[in-house]
């Protein structure tokens, strides 16, 4: 029974930072009782060397310290993405910094990596029940918002390297809008300093560790053809294992009127979903099938995520659709990518 449309309006009658924390902490209680138990019909795929139980993962934001995996692995998701993690503890950004607009379908957030650094992140993926058991997780990491932009790539591969043993992929976090500058870092030059030092840093712990831990590089939607092409040609040329496309959106065109359309942040939900798909296709196209991909933003039905599908994506993320539908969204969704394989692998007629 999905019991979400009743508990949603008393949620939404709570700020939202707290709807969020109470509902985490509520899917912990949930999972420990046995009381939160979906599972999706097999799908596996292997992506990135690893065979993912089925397509649909959650997208990184959500449980920014891996304190809540256990829960969140009980509504069924085939992998979890934990982060952004930085590698010490910072507060982010003064609240109110998450905004509901309903009416849209979408969240406006400025966090700035609130977490509790990378540490305790490793701490809660060892205690995890869901990991101990085979369950797949990536580790989103970023910068610290004291560091200085020019020294950003040593908060990367500090993150890296505490991070790796614990995660099955680790994701690049370069395109919040929420830590300054942290966006300029997709930029030419600044993006090939990052790359080649990540890319020596995941070889070396290859060699030290035993094990090849992919990465994964997440981008924004607000990029014109000329940077996803750049980007391409990057990742292409590092070697790079994947690209997550995409994080949250500045533009406000489709939310325009909505009491909270002026707030700062990044914009997800529904208005974002035809600019992140727009960018996947491009980068689809650009890499012409050389890199896997996972589609991200504005997924809100089984059909959203099949056009993610169709755009280039090999597996997707949802978010911001969780909050509004529940759970029957990650049902709905793996449903919807087992027909669709179904319907492409279907002998002409």
């Amino acid at each position: 029974m999905n019991l979400y449309p009743l508990l949603r309006p008393l949620l939404f009658c709570l700020s939202p930072e707290t709807a969020h924390n109470l509902s985490l902490n509520a899917l912990d209680q949930a999972a420990r009782l046995g009381v939160l138990k979906q599972t999706l019909p097999p799908d596996p795929v292997t992506v990135m060397g690893i065979t993912f139980p089925n397509r649909v993962g959650l997208a990184a934001g959500l449980d920014k310290d891996g304190a809540h995996i256990d829960g969140l692995a009980a509504m069924g998701f085939g992998f979890i993405e934990i982060g952004t993690v930085t590698p010490k503890p910072q507060p982010g950004n003064p609240q109110p910094r998450l905004f509901r607009l309903p009416a849209h379908g979408a969240l406006i957030n400025r966090f700035g990596f609130n977490n509790q650094g990378v540490a305790n992140l490793v701490a809660n993926v060892q205690a995890s029940q869901f990991v101990k058991n085979g369950g797949i997780v990536g580790i989103n990491i970023g910068k610290n918002a004291a560091t200085p932009i020019d020294r950003a790539n040593d908060d990367y591969l500090m993150a890296l390297e505490a991070s790796y043993a614990h995660a099955h992929y680790v994701t690049i976090n370069i395109s919040s809008p929420n830590t300054q500058n942290l966006r300029s870092l997709q930029q030419d030059d600044a993006l090939e300093a990052l790359l080649a030092g990540l890319k020596d840093k995941q070889q070396r712990l290859a060699d030290q560790h035993g094990r090849y831990v992919p990465l994964a590089l997440k981008i924004a939607p607000d990029l014109d053809d000329l940077q996803v092409e750049a980007i391409a040609s990057a990742v292409r040329r590092h070697r790079f294992d994947a690209v997550i496309a995409t994080n949250t959106t500045l533009e406000r065109a489709a939310v325009m009127g909505d009491p909270h359309a002026g707030e700062t942040g990044g914009l997800s939900g529904k208005p974002v979903f035809e600019k992140s798909t727009a960018v996947l296709a491009a980068l689809h196209q650009k890499l012409a099938g050389e890199l896997p991909l996972i589609g991200v933003g504005g997924i809100a039905s089984g059909e959203d995520a099949i056009a993610k599908r169709q755009a280039g994506a090999d597996l997707v993320q949802i978010y911001t659709g969780l909050i509004y539908q529940g759970p029957a969204l990650i049902r709905d969704v793996g449903e919807a990518m087992i027909q669709y394989r179904r319907q492409q692998h279907r002998p002409n007629i």
